[in-house]
């Protein structure tokens, strides 16, 4: 019942939480389309389709221990985005939630950028657990006081009261994207950040809203001739001037803003030729990159197809180093899948703190960890029949073919309606958060 964890042994997971209504009737509001770590662990915010971003704080159970890590609670709960229509264009402008992305802390308050298909918005998340008392010109319940009448001046004073935690917008960046974004990354300066959308990549400064520049734009002049589409991109971790995109032709390319102030020309191009023995109807489709990350130090990047996830180390572009097959047993499945729709569902990944492990979701709820030191993986299974606390996760076995084992699934009984799109790992901890379609589950290494 091993796991794949961040160390050189063996992490078996356990359940912690899971958060959500337990309904099978499930509202398409409620359906999470982002989940995002911030970059000390302590909060998780997610993101949903309604607009709406929650964001969990790690409660510190007993400090005297702290081996023995806590629940994420409710901490804030904010609407972020509002359904707009776009009156010139006769498009309806859905609050869905694509990205979120937290600042680096700079004081008590936490900032982070949230997007829909249109607009980006800076969000201030602050406590306050004082108010201030004894105003000269107005009442505590806020009328009014005549100054004529006032005959002695008094102190305000700050009096304790319950802790509030306020959202507040402090930036909207809108009216710079004519595609859906599908990518926001902050830079190592902490002063810029990109977007992305089909077609362009926009650089913003963080104090400007009104302007950005644009330093990708790959729109054909006749739109017939429109061959690959931006997929994702994300600025280098530490080096401001780097950054990398990924199309749907299965390429990437990573760009130096030092070189130009458009960046139509890339540095370097990762491609792997494509193995003509799986050459079939679909292989574009399959080879299209839904997620691209950069390793914590920078040395290596990640990328997510339909079937594989790839490490590719910065210094070779002619091969990833190392490919994990995510669900091959589905090969056999994609004329099946293409009916459905479910070959276009876009697969995010993710690193464990120290890049040693990378971790995925698939159908049935499953999720799968590679292990890039052992070459070993682990399949897992987000499930409320393993919520119980402190539960171990068994590993599942998909069978493709032939005689089926006791334990294993067919991969006929998997349900394509259960998927694990977005998954995030804490900075320093092996705790992760896996979201099914509207829950969030939160799993840690099982603490002896």
């Amino acid at each position: 019942m091993a796991g794949t964890g961040g160390g050189s042994n063996d992490v078996q997971w356990c359940f912690s939480q899971v958060k959500g209504a337990i309904d099978d009737d499930v509202a398409e509001a409620d359906i999470i389309s982002t989940v995002e770590f911030n970059h000390s662990g302590e909060l998780l915010a997610t993101g949903d389709k309604g607009g709406r971003v929650v964001i969990f704080q790690q409660e510190i159970e007993n400090k005297s221990q702290p081996q023995c890590r806590s629940e994420y609670n409710v901490y804030s709960t904010f609407q972020s985005h509002e359904p707009e229509f776009d009156y010139l264009k006769s498009l309806e402008i859905e609050e869905k939630i694509n990205k979120i992305r937290w600042l680096p802390q700079k004081n008590a308050a936490q900032f982070l950028l949230s997007t829909n298909d249109k607009t980006i918005k800076l969000w201030k998340i602050s406590e306050r657990d004082k108010r201030l008392e004894g105003y000269n010109l107005k009442e505590e319940d806020g009328r009014c006081i005549d100054p004529n009448t006032v005959t002695a001046l008094r102190v305000p004073v700050f009096r304790p009261m319950d802790l509030m935690v306020e959202a507040s917008p402090r930036r909207v960046f809108a009216n710079a994207h004519t595609y859906h974004i599908n990518s926001i990354s902050i830079n190592s300066d902490h002063e810029t950040y990109l977007s992305a959308d089909d077609l362009r990549i926009n650089l913003w400064h963080q104090e400007i809203t009104d302007r950005s520049f644009n330093i990708v734009d790959i729109k054909p002049v006749n739109m017939e001739e429109l061959t690959e589409v931006i997929t994702a991109a994300e600025f280098h971790p530490n080096q401001c001037n780097t950054f990398v995109y990924s199309s749907s032709k299965g390429s990437i390319r990573l760009c130096d803003m030092r070189a130009s102030a458009l960046c139509d020309k890339h540095s370097k191009l990762f491609e792997e030729p494509e193995d003509p023995s799986n050459r079939s109807f679909f292989s574009e489709i399959i080879s299209s990159i839904s997620d691209v990350k950069f390793s914590h130090n920078g040395r290596y990047m990640m990328t997510r197809d339909y079937l594989s996830v790839k490490i590719w180390d910065l210094n070779m572009e002619t091969r990833p180093v190392e490919t994990f097959q995510v669900h091959e047993y589905l090969r056999s499945k994609l004329c099946s899948l293409y009916e459905n729709d479910c070959i276009f569902d876009k697969f995010e990944c993710c690193w464990n703190g120290n890049d040693s492990v990378v971790m995925t979701g698939s159908y049935n709820n499953f999720f799968r960890m590679f292990d890039r030191g052992q070459r070993r993986d682990v399949t897992l299974e987000a499930s409320r029949e393993s919520s119980k606390p402190r539960q171990v996760l068994k590993p599942r076995k998909v069978c493709a073919g032939g005689k089926r084992k006791k334990d294993e699934i067919s991969v006929d009984s998997l349900d394509f309606n259960k998927k694990i799109l977005h998954t995030a790992w804490h900075p320093q901890d092996n705790i992760i958060a896996v979201a099914t379609t509207n829950n969030l589950y939160i799993f840690q290494d099982k603490v002896n």
